[in-house]
């Protein structure tokens, strides 16, 4: 949950129109410790008011095209939804459970990757680098 982050700031300083939707996108990803599915964004608007789900899938692709939320890959088709790094977020790796199909955030400082390095060996522009750890969850090895 972050209570550092000014939504409304952030979209403004990516150029982008502050709509109540695209605020209250925002404020469901920025309010959960973890990384959250399109339907679990959905389904979690939803309850306060009407929204349409392919307004919330278009929100999600603008926020991402402008670097406010990152779509993180759980191997398949599936994607999760957390803040990207910013002033107030590091960058951290993920755990996928692969049973439950949760995502956790991990610590940053669990598994550190210097991608300095790869810029010496690369020749390319390397823009992201995701780290996810596949495997089961506490919860679902009881």
């Amino acid at each position: 949950m972050c209570l550092q982050c000014d939504y409304e700031s952030l979209l403004r300083a990516s150029r982008l129109d502050v709509t109540d939707n695209r605020r209250r996108v925002l404020e469901v990803i920025g309010n959960n410790s973890y990384p959250l599915s399109a339907a679990d964004i959905f389904q979690t608007l939803q309850r306060s008011a009407a929204i349409n789900r392919v307004t919330v899938y278009r929100i999600l692709d603008l926020l991402v095209a402008h670097g406010l939320v990152e779509r993180i890959s759980t191997g398949g088709r599936a994607a999760y939804f957390g803040l990207a790094p910013n002033e107030h977020h590091r960058p951290h790796p993920h755990f996928y459970c692969k049973r439950c199909g949760q995502m956790e955030c991990l610590n940053p400082e669990s598994l550190t990757l210097d991608s300095d390095a790869f810029g010496k060996t690369f020749p390319g522009r390397i823009d992201k680098v995701e780290v996810r750890l596949d495997g089961i969850c506490k919860n679902c090895m009881r």
